[in-house]
């Protein structure tokens, strides 16, 4: 018997699938009826090196790719590269090369590793979103929309890193320093370029109720991110002698009905008020400068101290003039949510809570709850946030919230001080970027027409080669001649725009793209309408909120335009696990790598030493595969030692794959195993006998459908279990029905092994290749036992067994259960209550 040796036949196998053009995606011309499959992963950035969780996240795409070909889909499985951004220019800066020469060595590095997974991709759709073909397309529908005032520009207030001299998103800020250069974050005010995702809000609420192939748990992220509430947006008379032009703070609150829990009115260190106050009390600008170097996002702010500074203003509550309320500047109210005002009523919100204790401030409890009574209820260190009743607030008194709520604003709006109102977290998406990798804004300033959008006919804007990183900021902001430009419109001098756009905005339409890469136009109609939606997508879940509901976004945007016909891209979504590892200190302190640590035993003392001291090593927590922690494992080291298969089907068998891998020496070990079993099986190894023809084919059928099931429901690991199961039985068949069950079983496995497939297929001497063939049906009658061994239950404890035909009625099932002879023994001098029967699973027996 031959080894099986993957050096040989893994290059072997992708060179024939490549000299047949086996995954050139086929035209619906070509696919003659056959119904169509968009299978998508997200695109990787072309860091130059494939890791681990590449490796998972690409196969089970691939998985999806070639089953669904085996079943007779039209399948498009494309690849490219999410190829702008910062890392780029910083390799620019640190190694002193071009960020394009960086990023296309880069593609082609990964390219050859991509290949060597084996991926059913075709490649004849590549491109890179640094490509000018790829973002002057994207520039073409960005000016569209600039023309239909999607696109607009105001000042904004923004992270700045005075470092790399840059606005960084909100996610970028941790702890409040930039994320690469770790430099302290200002807030600046900058005119930036956003587009109105703000104006689709309701719309994609609404389409998160479509997405039934959608994870629960993302939608619910998106529909919270979004964050629509139904409130109450009014104003609080400022008394006594406030800055001049402000007679009142406007707030808007999703709780009216706690209006006389009230103890305080708070506003943002950049509302225009404190502003104000800040030019005339350094006290003020010196607060106002720490909140703005403050948490950048809502949670770090959520689980920051709350600081506030008394402005020395205050407020009349609005339904007593004579109650007046201190005005403060806190560091937990955002300028960018609401009115950037609130009012704080501590004893149902638990930020309100912490900040009045610290600062000494009322604490009134005016929702009761249903086990509450009003002369004992007090809050203490937690508020309460659950249901009850309305009291301490006068005329909404014994109201329930809704009613009190709905009360509140029917009386602020009758006296004319504001209206109930809907607001949503969601914000416009700011888009501007001061850096040079990024597709360029295509927009031109004129002094005499204002922001112009750059005519088609001029289009793509391209980058150019000839910049400098040698100044802090943006190499296109100071290049000699490159800004320089006349308006498409009157045809005087004008500057390009300097601003990049954030990669997001590449990534927001690719999909799209993918349908015809090569069209004259931003995306080909007919060919969108063929592919799109999207059926499914796979991803992290780290891209669950930005980059879904940007695409989302982006996809209504186009579809209002006719570019393209549906409004959700991705129909099925799928988010996997990441890949992880032990990490590993040596005695030292330093973080080593798996490579460098082996497992032995030394006397008594077992456990994991330095290989290159030979000291002993302390063992951390299982963390996802990263760099600085240096418990990664490198693929082509797997690769080299077990064979591209025995990696694949590691990743997808050890765990459900929307749960974290543990990556193990022995678990990859235990798949190259069952890489050689089956080719022993192939290669002639067999017992004698054992195993009757009928029972051998209701295996098999029972073996189709479980892997089946298995790739329908995205249970890959099960139908790999499965695979193991079934080599048991075949292990002892022989003769012509044992090498029908060889084949079946090969055809099965293909999606997952699919090297050690066609080497497989070749030795049963099958015709073609093993992808081309047809995916194998099951008969539901032999992939379903015709007797079962149904437990029986009395009073909830196990006392026997019977058997019964699978599928049999309640009935039939009952008189067997009570005619049997252990039954009745456990049954004697008791009175049978009920007889609950779960088909095809278990009896139980109730007795008194």
């Amino acid at each position: 018997m031959s080894r099986y040796n993957p050096k040989e036949q893994e290059p072997r196998w992708r060179a024939a699938w490549r000299d047949a053009d086996t995954f050139l995606t086929k035209t619906p011309e070509q696919a003659q009826g056959r119904p169509k499959y968009y299978v998508l992963e997200m695109f990787p950035y072309p860091s130059g090196r494939l890791h681990m969780g590449h490796v998972r996240n690409y196969t089970m795409g691939d998985v999806v790719a070639r089953y669904k070909r085996a079943r007779g889909f039209n399948v498009l499985h494309p690849m490219g590269w999410d190829a702008f951004g910062m890392p780029a220019e910083n390799a620019a800066i640190e190694k002193g090369v071009h960020p394009k020469g960086w990023t296309y060595d880069n593609i082609a590095a990964m390219r050859v590793q991509f290949d060597q997974l084996g991926l059913s991709l075709d490649w004849s759709r590549e491109f890179a979103t640094c490509d000018p073909e790829y973002y002057g397309q994207q520039q073409k529908w960005f000016a569209e929309l600039f023309r239909r005032g999607l696109v607009y520009r105001k000042e904004a207030t923004v992270n700045w890193d005075p470092v790399d001299n840059t606005v960084l998103a909100n996610e970028q800020v941790i702890d409040g320093r930039g994320w690469r250069s770790g430099a302290l974050v200002e807030k600046r005010k900058l005119t930036q370029w956003f587009l109105r995702i703000t104006q689709y809000a309701d719309d994609l609420i609404e389409g998160l109720k479509t997405l039934d192939r959608w994870p629960d748990k993302v939608r619910l992220m998106q529909e919270n991110w979004i964050g629509r509430s139904q409130g109450l947006r009014f104003t609080f008379d400022l008394t006594g002698h406030p800055p001049e032009g402000f007679e009142g703070i406007e707030v808007y609150t999703t709780r009216p009905d706690t209006l006389f829990g009230a103890s305080f009115v708070a506003i943002a260190a950049d509302h225009p008020l404190a502003e104000q106050l800040a030019k005339s009390n350094p006290e003020i600008a010196v607060f106002a400068e720490e909140c703005r170097r403050g948490a950048a996002t809502e949670a770090e702010i959520e689980t920051a101290e709350k600081k506030g500074l008394f402005t020395g203003l205050e407020v009349a509550h609005p339904f007593d003039p004579a109650w007046k309320l201190p005005v403060v500047i806190a560091n937990f109210v955002l300028m960018d949510y609401g009115t950037g005002a609130v009012f704080g009523c501590p004893a149902h919100d638990q930020r309100d809570l912490d900040f009045a204790r610290k600062y000494d401030l009322p604490v009134l409890p005016v929702v009761l709850p249903p086990d509450g009574t009003a002369d004992s209820f007090k809050v203490d260190a937690e508020a309460y946030t659950g249901p009850g009743r309305i009291y301490n607030s006068r005329f909404l008194d014994g109201l329930s919230i809704e009613a009190a709520k709905a009360e509140a604003i029917t009386r602020i709006e009758a006296a004319g001080r504001g209206h109930g109102s809907t607001v949503y977290r969601l914000r416009d998406w700011g888009v501007s970027r001061q850096r040079y990798w990024g597709c360029p804004i295509p927009v031109v300033h004129c002094a005499k027409c204002g922001p112009v959008a750059v005519a088609e006919d001029q289009l793509p804007v391209v980058l150019p080669d000839d910049v400098t990183f040698d100044k802090p900021g943006n190499p296109l902001a100071h290049h000699p001649t490159w800004k320089q430009t006349t308006c498409p419109q009157c045809g005087g001098p004008a500057e390009r725009e300097t601003d990049t756009l954030d990669t997001f905005v590449d990534s927001s339409w690719y999909f799209a793209r993918f349908t015809n890469p090569h069209a004259a136009s931003p995306i080909d109609r007919e060919a969108a309408d063929y592919w799109m939606a999207v059926d499914q997508y796979i991803g992290g879940v780290e891209h669950a909120v930005l980059h879904l509901l940007y695409a989302r976004f982006i996809t209504r945007a186009l579809k209002d335009e006719r570019m393209v016909g549906v409004a959700e891209p991705f129909a099925g979504l799928f988010t996997q696990g990441m890949v992880t590892h032990e990490t590993f200190k040596g005695a030292d302190g330093r973080w080593l790598a798996p490579a460098e640590v082996d497992y032995r035993t030394e006397g008594a003392t077992k456990g994991f030493f330095e290989t290159a001291s030979g000291q002993s090593v302390t063992v951390g927590g299982v963390e996802k595969m990263s760099k600085s922690k240096k418990n990664v494992v490198a693929p082509e080291d797997i690769f080299d030692q077990y064979g591209v298969d025995a990696a694949r089907l590691f990743v997808l068998s050890d765990s459900p794959p929307e749960r974290d891998v543990q990556w193990t020496n022995s678990g990859v070990e235990g798949a190259w195993r069952f890489v050689n079993r089956v080719w022993a099986e192939v290669d002639g190894g067999t017992e004698s006998g054992g195993v009757e023809s009928e029972e051998l084919l209701r295996a098999t059928h029972k073996l189709i459908k479980a892997a089946t099931e298995g790739l329908e429901g995205f249970r890959f690991n099960s139908a790999v279990a499965q695979f193991y199961a079934f080599l048991n039985t075949l292990k002892k068949a022989e003769g012509a029905d044992r090498r029908a069950a060889l084949r079946t079983l090969v055809v099965l496995i293909s999606p997952f092994v699919p090297h050690l497939a066609e080497a497989c297929w070749e030795r049963l001497g099958g015709e073609g290749m093993a992808v081309d063939q047809p995916w194998p049906a099951f008969d539901p009658r032999l992939a379903t036992d015709e007797e079962l061994t149904l437990p029986i239950q009395i009073n909830g404890k196990r006392r026997g067994e019977i058997r019964a035909p699978a599928g049999a009625a309640e009935e039939e099932v009952r008189r067997i259960a009570l005619d049997d002879i252990d039954v009745q023994r456990h049954l004697e001098g008791l009175t049978v209550r009920k007889v609950i029967v779960v088909q095809d699973r278990i009896v139980n027996i109730v007795v008194g």
